[in-house]
């Protein structure tokens, strides 16, 4: 299985690269050109990335479609790169996604359109860099390179607060980012010299050292997700960015912080993962509540739907931080879940964002009459964010839950009154946008045309597998999970022995 003849991992990471190259290269009154360009581009590169579906082997933990070649020999430093079952559902999400952005901004970005599509390839590149390092060097690499992309496209194509929210993300984010560093130099001096992730995985650390670098790791991650009190820098970024910088953020970037909490915190530093689990899931359950809670407040469409985000992602960590199968398959299965309906629900209002130039909700109302394919739609979106049965948010937080409730009863319990408040203000947004009275700003809208259909038709079609079918995504994760858990379980006994020694010599 998975004997390919060519580097695919390189070609996903070096073809938008590619074309962003080629896009520099044209003439700026070329703007057709260059929008065919991208999408081009973005469609290869999803096209490219199908062999991962279908080539993986599900029976295996290990990293597959690998390459490894020497980059820096006097640093030990190495070009690695590889997927396993935690992150090839990643990989795949951010080359749809990209064609996602591409589509939406066809009309809706009309200054600077050169740099604006290169910025949105580089940010895939980055993204899925990040997702297929396994050395440190190239991870940090690809983690800081994507913020600048990012930066920009807050910060240029956004909103009237743009430079605001631009600086805030990336002040937050580099903060986070440097005490990572810090915890990588670390490692790379105790652990024989080496930015080989998967071996730095095959050593002990001790305890204390243990419990500081997975701080200084936690810094770097709980922004990205972000979980509670570091969180505020979302809502100003979501509601500032274009749409297709809301829908990058909210279906790809932030995962990768909940990437960090698996791929890292767990694996390196078993036993301080395992101490601080009650720290993490409190941080998790506050989240959920509080971002739900938030959300019944809000007045502006993408606010709401950015502090949803909040809620949503705290239930990642919750699955994450259950340590159980369980729990940490729905965590892995809610990231791909939260990155459909939430970038949907984005690539939503970015479509009667473009009509009206509001996102207030108040200037809306009988939508449904007005638009009524947007509307079924959006509802299909709305129900999937709620969870209800046959969505595919039902089964992410269903295991969640389970795992949380297999964990700690009261954890269980909290977390599903945020499923409560979701529905409520989930469903409480759809009556006022699409019911009751119709708003005379709303008047004549034209319904969603060609381009926006196609756009939004594989979100629902994933919405509706994941949610009838879900061991099509679940199989790829468990081999990869079990690996993860053993790794953490045997930690403890090892912890567990080391005690009764020290029992022992005092007694």
């Amino acid at each position: 299985m998975n004997h390919l003849s060519y580097p695919i991992l390189s070609l996903l990471i070096f073809l938008p690269i590619l074309g962003s190259l080629l896009i520099l290269i044209m003439r700026r009154s070329w703007e057709l050109l260059t929008k065919f360009i991208a999408l081009v581009t973005s469609i290869a590169t999803f096209l490219l990335s199908l062999p991962l579906f279908t080539e993986f082997d599900k029976t295996t933990h290990k990293m597959q479609f690998v390459e490894r070649h020497s980059w820096i020999p006097n640093w030990n430093i190495h070009y690695f790169l590889g997927v396993d079952g935690i992150s090839i559902l990643l990989v795949l999400l951010s080359t749809l996604t990209a064609i996602l952005c591409v589509l939406i901004s066809w009309e809706s970005i009309t200054k600077k359109v050169k740099e604006f599509y290169i910025s949105i390839l580089l940010t895939t590149s980055f993204m899925i860099g990040v997702f297929c390092s396994l050395d440190f060097f190239l991870f940090y690499l690809f983690w800081e390179a994507m913020l600048i992309p990012m930066f920009l496209i807050i910060g240029v194509w956004g909103g009237p607060n743009r430079v605001y929210a631009a600086i805030k993300f990336f002040l937050y984010t580099l903060v986070g980012s440097v005490l990572m560093l810090v915890g990588i130099i670390v490692l790379y001096l105790y652990g024989g010299k080496t930015f080989n992730i998967l071996d730095l995985m095959t050593r002990t650390y001790p305890y204390t050292m243990q419990l500081w670098l997975f701080w200084a790791f936690f810094a770097a991650f709980a922004v990205k997700v972000p979980m509670w009190p570091v969180h505020t820098w979302l809502p100003d970024a979501h509601t500032e960015a274009p749409t297709a910088g809301s829908v990058i953020l909210a279906a790809i970037l932030i995962k990768m912080g909940a990437y960090g909490f698996l791929r890292f915190s767990l694996p390196l530093f078993p036993e301080a993962a395992k101490a601080m689990t009650p720290v993490m899931l409190t941080l998790s359950v506050i989240a959920i509540i509080y971002g739900a809670v938030i959300c019944l407040a809000q007045t502006d469409l993408k606010r709401l739907i950015a502090y949803s985000s909040v809620s949503h992602m705290g239930f990642v960590t919750l699955g994450i931080f259950a340590l159980n199968t369980q729990g940490i398959e729905g965590g892995i299965l809610q990231m791909i879940n939260h990155g459909i309906v939430t970038g949907a629900l984005f690539l939503s209002v970015g479509i009667v964002y473009d009509r009206t130039h509001s996102r207030l909700i108040v200037d809306y109302g009988g939508l449904a009459t007005v638009m009524p394919i947007y509307a079924s739609f959006f509802m299909v979106f709305t129900l999937a964010s709620i969870g209800l049965p046959a969505t595919n948010g039902f089964i992410g937080e269903f295991l969640i839950l389970l795992g949380g409730f297999m964990k700690s009863k009261l954890v269980g319990v909290l977390a599903c009154t945020g499923i409560i408040i979701g529905a409520g203000y989930m469903l409480w947004l759809y009556q006022r946008i699409f019911f009751m009275e119709v708003n005379p700003k709303v008047y004549g809208l034209p319904d969603m045309n060609v381009r926006e259909t196609i756009t939004l038709i594989p979100l629902i079609i994933l919405v509706l597998w994941i949610g009838v079918y879900p061991n099509t995504f679940l199989s790829f994760m468990h081999p990869s999970v079990a690996h993860l858990l053993e790794r953490v379980s045997s930690a403890g006994m090892q912890e567990a022995v080391a005690a009764k020694a020290v029992l022992e010599v005092i007694r």
